[in-house]
């Protein structure tokens, strides 16, 4: 699931060296992920993973999103 969704954060952030991605990475402070970039990402994780966010999820380290992804992913 981790490299799936490394993959997901490299699409939506290009221009950043996200080479070294760890599940301890803070998604804004440590990857640099924006407000567009992070609605990119949650839209490319509703595609990927088969679920939906109906209401708002705070991510805040890659962890968080793989602990979501576990309950709730149906792909």
């Amino acid at each position: 699931m981790l490299e799936r969704l490394v993959k997901l954060i490299k699409e939506n952030a290009p221009d950043k060296d996200l080479s070294n991605v760890s599940k301890e990475d803070r998604l804004i402070e440590d990857l640099g992920m924006d407000s567009i970039g992070m609605m990119m990402l949650s839209m490319s994780i509703e595609d990927e993973f088969g679920v939906t966010f109906d209401a708002p999820v705070s991510f805040k380290t890659v962890q968080d999103v793989i602990d979501y992804l576990e309950k709730n992913a149906t792909k």
